[in-house]
């Protein structure tokens, strides 16, 4: 059986964050033309998932989790975070969210955040712990797992 991936993971978190906005907004956050601040997460988000991409591919190693990677990539954005890929999707949700201006959006993005970090990073960490030890340990004691 094949595991969703975390792109599956953020389209069921934005269509349910439409559909509560849409269904059930309860209250009203943010009031245009304020809620075009959600742009600035979303571009931050769409960012640094393009720069952690183009680092992966530099060092050739896989973007996909579970798969056992071939380099342990430190240079920016992982310089700023261990996980700036699950960073910068929660980032595109929030500025969604934001856009969107209601309330109840806020709960899929919060939803997406923690089912990253219990699904995929700390397994990641544990794989990558154990393929690159020191290296590893060192990287950690320096960078945050989220920001």
């Amino acid at each position: 059986m094949k595991r969703m991936l975390p792109p599956t993971y953020f389209l069921l978190a934005l269509i349910s964050m439409v559909a509560l906005h849409s269904l059930w907004p309860m209250h009203r956050l943010v009031a245009f033309p304020a809620t075009l601040g959600g742009l600035v997460p979303l571009a931050l988000g769409i960012a640094l998932n393009l720069l952690a991409d183009r680092e992966f591919r530099r060092h050739r190693t896989t973007v996909r989790p579970f798969e056992r990677s071939t380099a342990l990539v430190t240079r920016f954005p992982f310089s700023v975070s261990r996980h700036p890929m699950y960073l910068g999707l929660t980032l595109m949700l929030v500025g969604i969210w934001l856009l969107l201006g209601s309330i109840t959006p806020a709960v899929p993005a919060i939803a997406f955040a923690l089912l990253m970090d219990c699904v995929f990073v700390r397994t990641e960490e544990r794989m990558l712990a154990e393929q690159f030890a020191e290296a590893w340990d060192q990287y950690r004691s320096r960078v945050r797992r989220w920001v």
